[in-house]
């Protein structure tokens, strides 16, 4: 990875695509992304109920409708996450979110956030290895970083969920406030676009924060729109609704995990989740390396032929 990183990760530098594509690939087997995406789908898990617990003990200390809330913007996980697989999520953070209390609210919270960013600190360590850098912060250090990046992470996906529930919120108060109904289905429809668009900008937000946040960067550089986040949201969007039809049209998986199921359905999610936030990351890091090779070949070559 080059020290001085190009200025738009969108320009080529005239390398040859299908050289782009078999330079991504080698990268791919390279640094074992499959092996380090399972790892993730792994730590993806393990940090998900302590994130529930601190989402729980901390809605304990507000209202009950503020736990109704969340409750329903959870639901909206139902878009990508499957059915059964999202159940036991909900089911999960009702019941911490029963057991919540004040004392909670101390010592356990503050344990509980430090296992809910194992997830990203594991995404620190891969992307590490992506991007092919070596880390230089203490383990206190990282991990500081990591609870940060979970709060923030945290927010912007609240953010989003609400962000579609605002939509269609406003989308029913159209039918209810417009007397023509023509005007009522062009507001609702406008509303509920709306509410999914600023989705996808939290979404690329998203991205963009782990790409920039989570590898220990000598030189940071903030990038909004990027080919790798574009490729690992578009793809991750394609991999959780391919899994939602498998599992509608193939229930056999009960059969075979009994009450399990509902676990390695939730864990695949999280093993495609992870994999395509590192497919991202080794595109833009790949695109970055090849890009930067090209632009020193021509000055080279430019230098040679002055001479």
């Amino acid at each position: 990875m080059s020290s001085s990183p190009v200025d738009s990760l969108w320009r080529l530098e005239g390398v040859p695509l299908r050289a782009l594509m078999v330079r991504i690939w080698k990268s791919v087997i390279a640094d074992r992304l499959f092996g380090h995406a399972a790892e993730l789908g792994f730590y993806f898990l393990f940090s998900l109920f302590p994130t529930l617990f601190c989402a729980g003990s901390l809605l304990g200390l507000a209202a009950q409708s503020a736990h109704a809330i969340y409750i329903r913007l959870l639901d909206y996980l139902a878009l990508v996450i499957p059915t059964s697989a999202l159940a036991t999520v909900l089911n999960t953070f009702n019941q911490t979110a029963a057991a919540a209390s004040s004392g909670k609210v101390t010592f356990g919270l503050i344990a509980a956030l430090w296992s809910a960013s194992v997830g990203i600190s594991a995404i620190q360590d891969t992307l590490n290895v992506v991007y092919k850098i070596h880390d230089s912060r203490s383990y206190f250090v990282a991990r500081i970083y990591a609870i940060g990046l979970t709060l923030l992470l945290t927010i912007v996906v609240t953010l989003g969920l609400a962000s579609m529930l605002g939509g269609d919120v406003a989308a029913k108060l159209a039918h209810l406030r417009l007397p023509n109904p023509y005007l009522a289905e062009v507001a609702d429809i406008s509303a509920r676009v709306a509410g999914r668009l600023v989705a996808m900008v939290m979404l690329l937000l998203s991205f963009a924060m782990i790409y920039y946040w989570a590898p220990d960067w000598q030189k940071r550089r903030w990038r909004w729109f990027t080919p790798g986040g574009v490729f690992g949201i578009v793809g991750w969007l394609a991999a959780s609704i391919g899994l939602r039809v498998y599992l509608h049209f193939f229930r056999n998986y009960a059969v075979t995990y009994g009450s399990l199921g509902a676990v390695i359905i939730l864990l695949t999610w999280f093993y495609l989740t992870g994999l395509m936030l590192l497919l991202g990351a080794e595109i833009n890091s790949e695109i970055e390396a090849a890009a930067t090779a090209a632009r020193l070949s021509r000055t080279e070559r430019a230098e040679s032929t002055g001479a």
